[in-house]
């Protein structure tokens, strides 16, 4: 299949619109945003105000909204589902983020929609599948490597999003069940409790410890930083930060460095666009290891490799800075070339597991006052900065500036004169000045470069100028006054007619013909939780359709995760890599929870074999309000 030239877009996450608007002015391309409810991060809502709010924002920049409705869904949902979907697109938005198959079922305004990774997308068929049945966007598995990736995009056509910096969850996008089976709250209603962050024991089949007391689940965080690339060449089009649920300095931080890293590929490579308008300046430079990382890995897309697990803590160590030299009465020393600063946060890995941290009241060169030591510090332990005071203070300024480059004209009329404004999309306005006589200028070169100068200012208006024409029949006298409200009318007028233009991109019609589903059985798996979703994949040649794992009906045990990361690798015990190897199941042990590994070694997949607890209610729960998401 030919693939067209989809412009490079860089995504980026909104827990409510002033987040989103601070990604727009730190580069965003498009941002993500969840609505009154049905969106998959729990605490991550707003209402549909502030919906509006963040599209009128985005769209002077011809970015775009993308409104998260990625839940599976009751059948008494439905329709409270649908009439948010209508609000959504009423207030601006571009897209709707959809797992639930049911919707598609729906009378959905004609707004754009893609497919959440939780439909979990990982191959060719499924992609192909997803196009054919009217998505135009497709988020792909964050376990696909850049083969894989372009796999997918030489047989697809549709657009292909990718998380290219985040948290990693470890199994399968919408295959993950273990919250649910343990505490009734379901990933695939937005309630994760996290299960993969816990420490556990790993003992094999004969009862042996392999390890114990370590975060075996949890992963590092996800840094393509190396692979934009590389991405961009296999096929990648959306580059997507995950993150509805972290704070700003994250969000600013993130989204500067990856729209610096999308903008030298875009100057280097012609065959790539840029897929908004306006250019960001930053008072900052942005480094992503100060904001909340457990660490990076690139994951699977160089394909499997070490090292890709948080295992000794899931929670934010930050940059190693040097080893403590010596311990004093309230104070320590720090061997180390880095600056430190009153208020930075520093922690060690307490021996057990753990993590401690210190806040530093005072930094004298090397000499830190922390405001307690904790008994476990001792000297030569290694130290990490997990709180860098000063870069933390440079983002809770204003820390960019977007501006959209416009070419100002000022021309003559027969009352008087005219303003154009051009911008960088050839949107254009022009604003006449109220009657007023010609007056020749005194000093006609002077006279000039005033005016150059004056309509040049455009002050904190989202736009910059570019050189100034003048199509004057001879130099005349302008009042300043006059030439700055002909400016700031044009100005208000150009930002008005961008929002009132923004090209919203149109629904894909589906095949005229229903595609086949890649599969004519879905198990528990498929995540059909309405009669709607059953309709849709009965149209599409489903024969045997069992309900999602949220209606409660297996009983026994069943895979709770899917996911590619596998301990015997890790522990070097992979049958594929040792000799004489057999892939037995093993066991991961929390307090009295136990759960069973089973490894597919064809496939390259471990299973995380569980049941649901006694005593769990089913996650029914109820629909959320705007406080949620």
């Amino acid at each position: 299949m030919t693939r067209p030239n989809h412009p490079l877009e860089l995504l980026a996450p909104a827990r409510n619109a002033d987040f989103g608007i601070e990604a727009i002015k730190h580069g965003a391309d498009a941002v993500y945003i969840g609505g009154p409810a049905f969106g998959a991060r729990y605490g991550a809502g707003n209402d549909v105000a502030e919906i509006r709010r963040l599209c009128d924002f985005a769209h002077r920049y011809r970015a775009r909204v993308f409104v998260a409705l990625n839940t599976i869904l009751r059948d008494d949902e439905l329709e409270h589902a649908r009439r948010l979907a209508w609000q959504s697109w009423e207030a601006g938005a571009d897209a709707l983020i959809v797992q639930d198959m049911g919707l598609l079922e729906m009378d959905l305004p004609p707004i754009q929609l893609h497919a959440s990774t939780q439909t979990d997308n990982r191959s060719p068929e499924k992609i192909r599948f997803l196009e054919d049945a009217g998505f135009s966007q497709v988020v792909l598995a964050r376990e696909l490597s850049l083969n894989e990736i372009l796999m997918i995009s030489s047989q697809t056509t549709v657009t292909l999003e990718y998380f290219v910096h985040g948290a990693l969850c470890v199994a399968y996008s919408g295959q993950c069940y273990i919250s649910h089976a343990h505490t009734g709250r379901s990933a695939n209603r937005g309630e994760c409790s996290q299960a993969c962050r816990l420490p556990y024991t790993l003992v094999d089949d004969k009862g042996k410890t392999i390890t114990e007391n370590q975060h075996l689940l949890s992963m590092k965080d996800n840094n393509q930083t190396g692979n934009i690339l590389a991405l961009a060449q296999a096929g990648v089009s959306s580059f997507k930060i995950e993150g509805r649920l972290k704070d700003l300095s994250y969000v600013k931080n993130i989204t500067a460095h990856y729209r610096i890293l999308l903008d030298a590929v875009i100057a280097a490579h012609p065959e790539f666009t840029r897929a908004s308008s306006g250019k960001s300046a930053y008072t900052f430079e942005p480094q992503p290891d100060k904001t909340f990382n457990r660490g990076y890995t690139d994951y699977f897309a160089n394909d499997r490799q070490d090292d890709i697990g948080a295992f000794d803590s899931p929670a934010f160590v930050g940059e190693q800075i040097g080893d403590v030299a010596e311990i004093g009465d309230a104070w320590l020393v720090v061997n180390s070339d880095q600056t430190f600063h009153n208020g930075d946060g520093v922690c060690f890995h307490d021996g057990h597991g753990g993590i401690s941290g210190m806040r530093i009241n005072r930094a004298e060169g090397n000499k830190l006052f922390p405001a307690e030591i904790p008994a476990e510090l001792s000297e030569g332990a290694t130290l990490f900065r997990n709180r860098d005071q000063e870069f933390e203070r440079a983002l809770e300024k204003d820390s960019a500036d977007r501006r959209v480059a416009v070419r100002p004209l000022l021309s003559e009329t027969a009352a008087g004169f005219r303003l154009t404004l051009t911008d960088e999309d050839g949107v254009s306005v022009a604003v006449d000045t109220p009657e007023m006589a010609k007056t020749p200028a005194e000093n006609p070169e002077r006279a000039l470069a005033t005016l150059r100068d004056n309509l040049g200012k455009f002050g904190n208006t989202m736009f910059v100028a570019g050189p100034v024409q003048l199509e004057l029949s001879q130099p005349w006298f302008l009042p300043v006054a006059a030439v700055n409200a002909l400016r700031r009318e044009a100005a208000e007028k150009l930002q008005a007619a961008r929002i009132a233009t923004h090209p919203r991109p149109p629904r894909a019609a589906p095949a005229a013909e229903p595609h086949p589903y890649p599969q004519e059985e879905l198990t528990y798996l498929g995540n059909v939780f309405n009669a709607r979703a059953r309709q849709f994949y009965e149209r599409h040649g489903v024969r045997l359709i069992e309900d999602a794992y949220e209606a409660g009906n297996e009983k026994g045990l069943v895979s709770l995760m899917i996911t590619r990361h596998c301990l015997r690798y890790s522990f070097n015990l992979c049958p594929k890599e040792v000799k004489h190897l057999k892939p037995d199941p093993m066991s991961l042990i929390n307090g009295n929870e136990k759960l069973i590994l089973r490894f597919d070694c064809k496939a390259c997949e471990m299973h995380v074999i569980g049941k649901m607890k006694k005593g769990v209610k089913l996650s029914l729960g109820t629909v959320r309000t705007e406080t949620c998401g």
